[in-house]
């Protein structure tokens, strides 16, 4: 797992933890609470709790619903839609670092001789060509997150993917420097 961020910026600092980021997936197509992320995710309904208080903290959840529970209430929470990633500038590095965390563990339960796909792109683009692009692809995105139903509604499957496109400069991308 990656280290927590050194960050100023509360979203990133939400987002770059691998079970924040797989919390909003899975809060994008319908309103859970900790208890359901907890037990889809594998953990504490205690930790999952922690997470849900650091993206809602962050403006990345919003409160759908509240139930009353024996000895307590239940809160539902829906990611907001239009979550900022696609802007992200500062501190890019720590965001993909977690993005590969998780496309690393959706990997390793990808489905055998099943159809997907899979690319790797540096290339050369017209400007106007690079908008076109991007904005088709953040339009397909949507239709994807949109067509989404709640984990294991009937009559589904769970598709895994990581998608980052972003403009680049000719500069090397700095080292890092080792701790000490």
């Amino acid at each position: 797992m990656p280290r927590q961020p050194k960050t100023n910026d509360p979203v990133l600092r939400a987002l770059a933890h691998p079970t924040r980021l797989r919390m909003m997936s899975l809060l994008w197509a319908t309103p859970q609470s900790a208890a359901e992320l907890a037990r889809e995710l594998g953990v504490s309904q205690a930790l999952a709790s922690h997470h849900l208080r650091t993206l809602d903290a962050a403006g990345l959840l919003v409160l759908t619903e509240t139930r009353s529970t024996r000895g307590g209430a239940e809160r539902r929470y829906q990611a907001v839609r239009g979550t900022p990633l696609a802007d992200q500038q500062v501190d890019m590095p720590l965001l993909a670092e977690t993005l590969a965390h998780n496309l690393r563990e959706r990997a390793g339960r990808r489905a055998p001789d099943a159809p997907g796909v899979t690319t790797d792109a540096e290339l050369w683009l017209k400007p106007a060509d690079w908008d076109a692009l991007r904005t088709r692809l953040a339009a397909l995105m949507t239709e994807l997150h949109e067509a989404a139903h709640a984990p294991h509604a009937e009559g589904t499957v769970p598709i895994g993917g990581t998608v980052v496109l972003f403009l680049m400069t000719d500069e090397p991308a700095p080292q890092p420097t080792p701790e000490s």
